[in-house]
């Protein structure tokens, strides 16, 4: 499945702030800021570890990262209000 596709069935706005930053895995509503400041803080980049810690399957993290990539402005700003 392409990053599309995987964004599609993975990546759902919260409909009570429906904006990029806010975005969370379909079903399982683990925000995808948080996915990300754990993949880049906790695990050392393992997309393996994150889908493990998290409980979800492999593709969602993928998905998220894949979403990441075309939101990393809003997802960045969301992971430096929540630190500081």
């Amino acid at each position: 499945m392409d990053d599309d596709g995987r964004i599609a069935r993975w990546i759902a706005l919260d409909p009570l702030r429906p904006w990029p930053a806010e975005a969370r895995i379909r079903d399982f509503g683990v925000p995808v800021w948080a996915l990300i400041g754990h993949y880049r803080y906790a695990t050392g980049h393992d997309v393996e570890r994150v889908a493990t810690d998290y409980e979800l399957p492999l593709e969602a993290v993928e998905a998220a990262l894949a979403y990441y990539g075309r939101h990393q402005t809003e997802i960045d700003a969301r992971l430096a209000a929540n630190a500081a």
